[in-house]
């Protein structure tokens, strides 16, 4: 059936690598097999399945929400309904799920940004990503791009490093707003290599590209969809990508962590529901999901946009989010980030 979606207005603005957390979460999961086997409740779903996306539309939650939505749909026989809820760096959709029914009709999209940064950035949140919400799977993971404007005289990470070191302050990396996953990249890469760039926070993506499009600041980890134009033209050179290993969007472009053993850094597109959900509905949201993104067109949907398919148990992916929270929330203690 075919995705719906129901437009809702936007809300006022209120560790571990990825290999070890995997090999953790096989311990977790020794129940998984048991979960994956139990089959709905009779009847479910008998109703129009509602998925809230805590962002505006147009960016990558919302794309990864409508494609895995529409194959969704089909295979539950009901429509899935996108319900747009942006606002407070995702807290407002976040927190209309954690107030719905356990019941298998509300679900959303729970990113790297209001699971795992937000408990950070703020003193209060309405909902513990934690407590609150039960886990599906981590759908996708976004590694972000390192990107730099021609005029820096750095190709690699090893020369941009040195660069750094010899001229600490003196270059610029912007990013689309405090406690952007952008901004937390730049702050990572501060840290673990020793250097001090400084940040440039703008109010969105497009004008920070802007200015690093005009030389007016000399670097930007970005989304790859957004930079690979800009790149293809020369108008920017990629430097790495914040994955483990390379991707296959991008196979002669390196990774950071081939300079800086352990980097890693994600905008990552998960699904959860509400803490309560019974296991049986879980585990079918989980069985049908995951096979959803196994099928070769969604599979090159998904790539095409920049991201690498996950489909993780719900047990890694509870423990993937809890490692998150501890691996950003040192990153931005360790940088004094403050919400903007």
């Amino acid at each position: 059936m075919p995705v719906a979606s129901t437009p809702t207005p936007a809300a006022p603005a209120g560790g571990p690598n990825r290999r070890q957390l995997l090999a953790a979460g096989l311990s977790l999961a020794a129940a998984g097999p048991a979960l994956a086997q139990s089959a709905a409740p009779a009847g479910y779903p008998n109703k129009p399945v509602r998925l809230i996306v805590p962002f505006p539309p147009g960016g990558g939650n919302d794309v990864i929400a409508r494609v895995v939505g529409q194959k969704l749909g089909e295979r539950l026989g009901q429509s899935v309904v996108i319900d747009n809820r942006g606002g407070g760096n995702g807290t407002i959709g976040l927190a209309a799920l954690a107030q719905s029914a356990p019941d298998g009709y509300t679900l959303a999209v729970g990113a790297a940004g209001p699971m795992a940064v937000n408990p950070s950035l703020y003193e209060k949140l309405p909902y513990d990503p934690l407590r609150d919400f039960a886990s599906i799977t981590n759908m996708v993971n976004f590694p972000l791009l390192l990107v730099t404007h021609p005029s820096v005289p750095a190709r690699t990470v090893r020369d941009l490093v040195e660069l750094a070191k010899a001229r600490p302050n003196a270059l610029f990396y912007a990013s689309p707003g405090s406690g952007n996953s952008g901004h937390l990249a730049g702050e990572l890469f501060n840290s673990m290599a020793k250097v001090s760039i400084t940040h440039v926070p703008y109010k969105g993506q497009g004008p920070a590209l802007a200015d690093l499009l005009a030389g007016q600041v000399q670097m930007l980890y970005s989304s790859i969809p957004s930079v690979m134009q800009h790149v293809q033209q020369g108008r920017l050179n990629a430097i790495a990508v914040g994955s483990a290993q390379r991707i296959a969007s991008l196979p002669n472009v390196p990774t950071i962590a081939e300079t800086i053993p352990g980097y890693e850094a994600y905008s990552w597109v998960g699904m959860v529901a509400p803490k309560g959900t019974p296991r049986e509905i879980v585990a079918r949201l989980h069985r049908e999901i995951v096979d959803i993104l196994k099928q070769k067109d969604v599979e090159d949907k998904l790539v095409g946009e920049g991201a690498i398919p996950v489909g993780d148990t719900p047990e890694q992916f509870a423990a993937y989010i809890a490692a998150e929270i501890t691996k950003w929330g040192a990153v931005v203690k360790s940088a004094n980030i403050k919400a903007d």
